[in-house]
């Protein structure tokens, strides 16, 4: 199964809802992720403006699903 990705905050998710932003407008068509573990500690984290920990991806294009 392909992994869906939220179209506004661009973490992976599994369910019908997003757990951060509580969107329901999804992506299956994503490049590259990214593995935030601790987003207090993380630089990249911070440039690219993520304070919840998880995995994102890195751009999201593509339908709305």
């Amino acid at each position: 199964m392909k992994k869906k990705a939220c179209k506004k905050c661009k973490i992976f998710v599994t369910g019908n809802k997003c757990p951060l932003c509580e969107g329901d407008q999804f992506s299956d068509n994503w490049q590259g992720r990214i593995f935030i573990l601790d987003a207090n500690k993380s630089e990249i984290a911070k440039q690219i403006k993520i304070d919840v920990k998880g995995e994102y991806a890195i751009k999201v294009r593509g339908e709305m699903k």
